[in-house]
């Protein structure tokens, strides 16, 4: 792994965790040249995944594409990005267990708008309104008032 700062492949790792789900493992590693410290993630490389788009064309899945788009939802408010990997790991992983090889992009959008309802209701609605494509104001009313009231 290259070393951020000095780009020297000469590291050691110091830590190593395993996620929740044992989907992927953070290492803290150590450069050996000018000992900056920083982490990575290693995790199941998931090959054959084809999304359904709702024309019924078929893409091959990006997870670097839902990570921008929850990233984009997420963008100002205070989740961190840890927060926002799990997300997409908890994504995939329910989606893997339900669908074989063909995921329908409605099962990864409702699958992201649940989990970004517990977490933030601001992202949520960002990302429900781009993936919910609403005609109109009403529909995006009727969406937020559809949220449960924020505790004081």
């Amino acid at each position: 792994m290259r070393c951020p700062k000095c780009t020297s492949i000469e590291d050691k790792v110091i830590d190593s965790r395993i996620s929740r789900e044992g989907s992927s493992i953070r290492r803290r590693r150590e450069c050996l040249e000018c000992g900056h410290r920083f982490s990575t993630t290693e995790s199941l490389v998931r090959d054959g995944l084809v999304v359904i788009k709702r024309d019924g064309r078929r893409e091959e899945f990006d997870r670097e594409k839902l990570i921008h788009a929850v990233r984009a939802a997420c963008h100002k408010r205070p989740i961190d990005i840890e927060q926002m990997t799990m997300v997409v790991d908890d994504v995939v992983d329910v989606l893997e267990a339900q669908f074989e090889n063909e995921i329908p992009s409605s099962a990864i959008g409702e699958n992201v708008m649940q989990r970004l309802r517990a977490i933030d209701q601001v992202a949520y609605v960002r990302f429900a309104s781009v993936y919910k494509e609403f005609r109109d104001v009403s529909e995006f009313m009727s969406e937020i008032s559809s949220l449960p009231k924020p505790k004081k």
